[in-house]
């Protein structure tokens, strides 16, 4: 990307992240510039050098500025891990790497300061929390909290029986209104979550 066009890329993404939690022509531009796709209400991943090209991320996630994605490994089973032998825009190889899986990251996903994700996690579940400066090699589980280098799961956020509640309730389908309104109506079953208070809601929607 030369100077112009990083300039202009920086002034563009300054001016749409005035409303970053809810533009779509922000996500628009990512996914079709950048492949990037993003959900309604998700922040702090708008960024084409930490995240990477075929990153899907569903609705209501955070991600600290430090977040980075990295999308392939170095190749160490060759000659050399240098990029020169996987980069074809260098001009020693004509080789070109396939095309990375998906990042699939679920809805309300939190991910803290200084996490890297690496190739080997494809998958992060939804209400996954991922723990200040965690080192991410593989999938992690959906409401599962991780910490460490590498990143092992903590505890879980809630019990099975909630969390089934919580996925047939489908609440992060709601808009920004609609959630504001349930805090209003129901602040309890926002903040303090029971199975049996989620069921009955759900029955009334």
């Amino acid at each position: 990307m030369g100077l112009l066009q990083s300039a202009r890329y920086q002034l563009r993404l300054r001016r749409l992240k005035r409303r970053e939690f809810d533009s779509t022509e922000l996500r628009a531009w990512f996914a079709r510039d950048f492949g990037v796709e993003v959900g309604l209400y998700s922040y702090g991943c708008f960024d084409r050098w930490r995240f990477p090209p075929r990153t899907r991320i569903g609705r209501y996630c955070s991600f600290a500025k430090s977040v980075r994605v990295v999308e392939v490994n170095h190749p160490v089973e060759a000659l050399s891990t240098h990029p020169y032998l996987y980069d074809p825009s260098f001009g020693v190889t004509a080789r070109t790497p396939p095309p990375p899986e998906w990042l699939e990251i679920g809805d309300d996903v939190w991910v803290s300061h200084n996490v890297t994700i690496l190739p080997g996690c494809r998958r992060i579940g939804r209400g996954a929390i991922i723990g200040a400066g965690a080192v991410v090699t593989k999938d992690v589980a959906p409401y599962s909290i991780v910490f460490g280098v590498p990143a092992r799961p903590v505890r879980m956020r809630f019990p099975p029986e909630l969390v089934e509640a919580i996925d047939a309730s489908r609440w992060w389908e709601m808009s920004k209104a609609e959630l504001a309104a349930l805090v209003r109506s129901d602040p309890d079953l926002v903040y303090h979550p029971a199975a049996q208070r989620l069921r009955k809601w759900k029955e009334f929607q």
